[in-house]
C-alpha cells in the first residue's frame, strides 16, 4: 500500500520497474483519482524549456508571464539542457511541488509521464513541439507549413532561382513544414528544388554561420537564403559578409519569427512573423482551462504566419 501510494503522488523512492508494475496494474483496472470539488485557479505554474536561446526564448517567456501575471500565477522557469523529453528524476521533482501545470516548450513528457502528471491531476500543455507529442498533448503553435511558403513565393515573385533553405532539426515538425511549404511554393511556380540548396541543422546562430559558408562557396551559389529562424538569418548575413558579398544586391535572406532584433539590425530582415507571444499567452490559457477541469475546444491550436518585408532582400542581380 505505501508503495501505491508514492506512485499515486508522486514520491520518489521507487524502483523503475517496480513504479511501472503500478502504473500498469492502475491502468488495468482504470484507476481515476476522485476529483477535487474546487479546483485552484492560483499557485504556480512551471514553464519548461529543452534549452534556452536568450532572445527567441525571451518572446515566449514575456507572453507566459503576462497571462501567468493576470491569473495570479506565478511562473518557474526550467530546461532540460537540449534534451526533448524529461528525465524521470525531474519530473518526480514536479510531482512533488504539485504545481497548478506545466508548459512545455521544444520537448515534453512521454506516454507514461503523461499517465503521471494526469493520475496527479497536473494537466500539461506544450509549445510548438513535434508531431509526437502533440498528437495527445494539448498543442498551441503556429502555420509553419505557411511560413515556408509565403517565405519562398516572396523571393520568386523577386525573380530568384536559386533559392536555398536552412531549417532546423530534421526529427522537428515545424522543421520539415517549414520546408515543404517552402517546396510547395516552387512547385506552384513549375521549378524544382535543388536537393544541395536543403538544409537541416539548428535553429542558431552557428549553424546558419557554417551552412551559409558552404552553400555560398558551391560552383552555383544561391542568389537567396530562406533561414529557419531569425537567430539562424543573422549567421547567414555574417557569413556573406565574411565572404565579400552585400545584402542584399548579392544575397537576399528570409528568417522566421519576427523577433525585435531583427528590424534593428543592418539590413532590416524580412521574416515570417510567428507570434510567439500570441503562442505563449494561449497555452497558458489553455492550461488554466483545463487545471479548472474545463473541456477544451481544440486540443490542437495553429496561430497565423505573415511575411514582414524588410530591406534584406531584393531582385537578383543581373545575370543571376
Amino acid at each position: 500500500m505505501a508503495t501505491v501510494s508514492k506512485v499515486l503522488n508522486g514520491r520518489a523512492h521507487v524502483a523503475p520497474e517496480t513504479r511501472a508494475r503500478v502504473e500498469a496494474s492502475l491502468d488495468r483496472h482504470h484507476y481515476r483519482r476522485p476529483r477535487r470539488r474546487h479546483p485552484a485557479r492560483s499557485g504556480t505554474a512551471h514553464l519548461v524549456f529543452h534549452e534556452f536561446d536568450p532572445v527567441w526564448a525571451m518572446e515566449i517567456i514575456r507572453g507566459v508571464e503576462a497571462a501567468c501575471a493576470t491569473a495570479e500565477v506565478e511562473l518557474v522557469l526550467s530546461q532540460l539542457r537540449g534534451r526533448h523529453r524529461p528525465p524521470d528524476a525531474w519530473l518526480d521533482t514536479i510531482l512533488s511541488r504539485q504545481p497548478l501545470g506545466v508548459l512545455f516548450v521544444g520537448c515534453g513528457p512521454t506516454r507514461t509521464q503523461q499517465d503521471q502528471l494526469r493520475r496527479q491531476r497536473i494537466p500539461c500543455v506544450t509549445v510548438d513541439t513535434d508531431s509526437a507529442t502533440s498528437a495527445s498533448v494539448p498543442t498551441v503553435g503556429s502555420n509553419n507549413w505557411n511560413g515556408g511558403l509565403i517565405a519562398a513565393r516572396h523571393l520568386l515573385k523577386l525573380g530568384h532561382r536559386r533559392i536555398a533553405v536552412i531549417s532546423g532539426p530534421e526529427d522537428l515538425l515545424c522543421s520539415k513544414a517549414r520546408v515543404d511549404g517552402f517546396r510547395s511554393a516552387h512547385d506552384e511556380a513549375g521549378l524544382a528544388v535543388d536537393p544541395a540548396l536543403v538544409r537541416y541543422g539548428t535553429f542558431y546562430l552557428d549553424a546558419g554561420y557554417t551552412h551559409a559558408m558552404e552553400l555560398l562557396r558551391l560552383p552555383d551559389p544561391p542568389t537567396a537564403i530562406f533561414a529557419g529562424s531569425d537567430t539562424q538569418a543573422m549567421g547567414v548575413m555574417r557569413a556573406a559578409r565574411r565572404l565579400g558579398l552585400r545584402l542584399p544586391d548579392d544575397l537576399s535572406v528570409v528568417g522566421y519569427d519576427n523577433l525585435p532584433v531583427s528590424a534593428w539590425i543592418e539590413p532590416p530582415l524580412t521574416t515570417v512573423d510567428q507570434p510567439l507571444r500570441d503562442m505563449a499567452g494561449t497555452a497558458v490559457r489553455m492550461l488554466l482551462d483545463l487545471a479548472g477541469e474545463v473541456e477544451l475546444t481544440s486540443s490542437r491550436i495553429d496561430l497565423g504566419t505573415e511575411l514582414v518585408v524588410r530591406e534584406s532582400t531584393a531582385p537578383p542581380a543581373p545575370g543571376r
